[in-house]
């Protein structure tokens, strides 16, 4: 491996760490997540589920955790964000 791939293999990893840690302090969802990183959902979504679990394993499920309960709670969110849409409209 050359020192350039080396070098990005690394970046990739400290910034999936990075994400990791972020969503769970903040109890972050993933588009908060990437827009607070300036990545894609796709790059958090892939950092969070196939990478860090060959990184950090157990950060991988702590996180996972967070994810799963704001995959639970989504369908709240979004009838709030409509609610709040025709609200502001009246």
């Amino acid at each position: 491996m050359n020192g350039y791939n080396l070098y990005k293999r690394v970046q990739i990893e400290e910034r999936a760490m990075e994400i990791a840690n972020y969503i769970i302090e903040n109890k972050a969802t993933v588009r908060q997540t990437a827009k607070e990183f300036g990545v894609s959902k796709s790059t958090v979504h892939k950092d969070i589920t196939e990478r860090l679990e060959h990184i950090n394993p157990s950060l991988a499920a702590e996180t996972r955790k967070v994810l799963d309960v704001n995959k639970s709670e989504r369908h709240w969110r979004g009838g709030l964000a409509t609610r709040a849409k025709y609200l502001n409209k009246a």
